[in-house]
């Protein structure tokens, strides 16, 4: 089969399966993992602002952002995981538009990480998030 003239549906025929049988096309796997993927992420990186289990949040919060908005550090991280909660649910509700809303949240978390001046490699792991995030976007895109 030619490049051209390739199905582009949902589903298609995959050799070594029964005649008839119908497999999830590869773009379509690549969109329900990113979508688990950040649906969960932020549900529990969200809830964990508020137990600070993985780690105690407030390190990662650069002091000009308690600066800007007067709270504790803490409080701002409640805050976030509010935010963070609210994306995830996003993302299972409308994956196009909440992939958007987790790629631009991970930008300012980096923007952060650099302002505070450590945590370079949590930046560098949220800019991989960021772009699958984008990646989620455009699979999304395709499905609407």
């Amino acid at each position: 089969m030619s490049a051209t003239s390739a199905s582009h549906g949902r589903f298609r025929t995959s050799a070594g399966t029964r005649p008839g049988a119908m497999a999830m096309a590869p773009a379509d796997q690549a969109f329900y993992m990113l979508r688990t993927l950040y649906i969960v992420a932020p549900i529990l990186f969200g809830l964990d602002k508020f137990f600070n289990i993985l780690t105690y949040w407030p390190n990662y919060l650069a002091p000009v952002a308690t600066t800007v908005v007067p709270v504790s550090p803490q409080t701002f991280m409640y805050a976030v995981g509010v935010v963070e909660i609210i994306a995830g649910l996003l993302v299972a509700w409308r994956a196009k538009w909440g992939s958007l809303v987790v790629a631009v949240w991970l930008l300012g978390i980096i923007v952060n990480l650099l302002v505070l001046g450590h945590g370079f490699d949590v930046a560098l792991r949220d800019f991989g998030l960021m772009v699958g995030a984008l990646a989620l976007n455009r699979l999304a895109s395709r499905r609407a």
